[in-house]
Parts: structure tokens; sequence; C-alpha cells
């Protein structure tokens, strides 16, 4: 069952890129001559299904781990020959909309993420209490004398709800907070001063910033959510993973994220799997942090992705004139040397961590 949610899954992920660069390249006037979910990887592999349906050959190879594409008329990266100025090509299209054909795809994966996080704020999104676990000695809460499993419910009169709300709220503060607690069913009030204290970033950065003390005692609870709140909740955490998963290319690129941190499809699998086993909502979750990845890794400037297509159209865009064919050819080879270099690093990675666990 897990291995059947996964296929679904990356499948789903796969096709809804895809979409996007289809519906838009029908809508510019393109002619679309295969949408295709996996690669025959320069004929080594060969289709599972062909379907025809109008003008465009509907493809799924074994391969649908890897992605997939949309071939259009007179695109071919392997062959920049075969242009084609055609009015209904995409080499005759002007560089503006082969630029919206090109960002539909990512554009596609985090309107899907924003609709799966609305989904499951509707159906009740779960999330951290503000649940006290351990308390720092000496610190201010310890100071304060708050207790494991006090449940902060308000800071200064604002109701808080979650350990994100708690962390944020006490983060951004100033001077003393009232803290509203309850107890063993009693409310209790305690004024504590935040201090600034040693932290870690996610990426495991040294930082420092104002806190009490506290950690959560992971306590789940539901988030009752309504329907105004649930497209809230979907716009903040759409917008937190695109933030982070942009950031950690970045800590990627400039070392402070490790390149044995880097993962492959086998990663993505066990941890759709480990989804799977919690719930619908988990692994709806997860599809949506996948999803946004996808979108964001699309945007990077390497010539085999849509992000160098990018780069190529505006480099056309500015200058008037397009890259020349041989230069075309030499970059996308070398972006399909860097992208089977980095899966390789990725199954490389997830080889050890299978040896080692």
């Amino acid at each position: 069952m897990d291995f059947i949610t996964i296929i679904i899954v990356f499948m789903f992920l796969v096709f809804f890129h895809e979409l996007g660069h289809f519906i838009a390249a029908k809508k510019m006037g393109v002619y679309v001559e295969r949408f295709s979910i996996g690669f025959s990887m320069f004929g080594l592999f060969k289709p599972m299904i062909i379907k025809k349906y109008k003008e465009t050959e509907y493809h799924l190879y074994p391969t649908l781990f890897l992605g997939g594409y949309v071939q259009m008329k007179g695109q071919d990266d392997s062959d920049p020959s075969k242009r084609s100025m055609d009015s209904d090509s995409y080499n005759a299209k002007h560089p503006a909309k082969r630029i919206i054909i090109l960002l539909a795809g990512p554009f596609a994966n985090i309107l899907l993420a924003w609709i799966l996080f609305l989904i499951i704020g509707i159906s009740g999104a779960q999330a951290l209490s503000s649940s006290i676990g351990d308390i720092q000695k000496n610190s201010p809460a310890y100071l304060a004398k708050l207790q494991t499993n006090d449940k902060i419910i308000s800071i200064n009169g604002e109701k808080i709800n979650t350990w994100r709300e708690l962390g944020e709220k006490i983060s951004t503060s100033n001077g003393t907070l009232i803290f509203t607690i309850k107890r063993n069913n009693k409310i209790i009030q305690k004024n504590i001063v935040p201090k600034i204290l040693d932290s870690q970033t996610i990426f495991r950065e040294a930082t420092k910033k104002r806190m009490i003390g506290i950690s959560p005692n992971g306590e789940i609870i539901k988030l009752n959510l309504s329907l105004f709140e649930s497209f809230q909740y979907a716009n903040d955490k759409t917008i937190q993973t695109v933030s982070l998963i942009t950031q950690s290319i970045q800590k990627l690129i400039v070392g402070v994220i490790p390149s044995s941190e880097v993962g492959s499809v086998v990663s993505i699998g066990k941890v759709i799997s480990q989804a799977s086993d919690v719930g619908i909502l988990a692994v709806l979750s997860i599809m949506a942090l996948i999803s946004i990845n996808l979108g964001v890794l699309n945007l990077l400037p390497i010539p085999a992705l849509d992000g160098g297509h990018l780069v190529f159209n505006l480099y056309e865009l500015i200058t008037k004139r397009a890259p020349s064919p041989q230069i075309f050819t030499m970059l996308t080879i070398i972006g399909w040397v860097l992208l089977f270099s980095l899966m390789g690093l990725g199954l490389y990675n997830d080889f050890n961590r299978l040896i080692n666990d």
C-alpha cells in the first residue's frame, strides 16, 4: 500500500507541473506534440502507456520518479536545429509568451500546494500546542516558577493557540510580558521579561533571540479553523514553505547545509511512506511540501530546467536575439550532467544512510 501511495503521489505532482505548462502552451497557441510523465532516458525505456487525444500524445514511462515534460512544436533541447518558425510553434512566439509557458509549471506546483494546505486547514490542521515541556534552569521561565505542562493561553491579552504563535510573540516582543497560564484547571498570571539567549536556526546556525527558556511538551492539537481562517492558513503555510525551501537551497550552495544532506527519490519515498502510516492529512502535507520543492527547484537557472530556459528567453527578450544553437546545446548538456550528478549524490547519500541505520 505504501508503494502504491508513493507512485500516486509522484505521478500526481509531475502531472500537475506538466499540466501547468500544457495549459499555458495551449492558451498561447502552441501545438503540443507530447505530454509525458517520465522519460525514455535516451531510448533505454519504452512507454508503458501511449494514448493520443486530438493532436497530443500522452506517454507514461516507468521513470516517472524523474519527472516529465511537455514536448512543444519547435522545441527540442537535444537538437536545436529542429526549431520551427510556424505560427503554432514554441519558437515563433514572443519571448514574453514563452516565459509565461515556462513559469506555468512551477506556478502550478505552488498553486497545488496552496490547495492542499487549504484542504488541510478545512479538514482540521494540527499543530504543537502552547503547553510547556522542559524549562531551562535559571531562565526567565524558571525564575518565574513556570511548570511543566503549564499551558500558555495568552500574552498581554492576545490569545495564544500554538507553539509557533508563542515563539513569534516572545521573539518580537519588548519589555515585560504578561503571561496568562492554565495550570491544573486554574488560571494564573506571570510577569516575565524575556532575555536574549543562545539559540539555533532550523539550519543549525548559531543565533540569539528573545526567549524565556522553555520547550514544547509535544502535545498536538487540532485547529478548528473557519473557512476564512483556512484560506489564511493556506496562504501562510505556502509562503513559509516557499521561503524555507528557498533558504535551504541558498544554505546548501554556500555550504551551511552539508552536501551529505542532499537526498534522492528514495528519501522522498520514505517520507511519503511514513506519512501514509500517520493518515491522509499527513500525506497531503508532505505532498504540498514536495510540490513546492519541485516548483522552486525548477526555477534554478540550470539549462535543463525551466529556470535555464527562462534565462535564455530573458536574454532574447533583452538583446532581441536568440542564443546561438551551439551555446544552447553546450549549456543544456552541462545542465543535464549537473542534474544527473545531483541525483547521483542524492542516491549515494541515501545508500549510506540505509547502511548506517
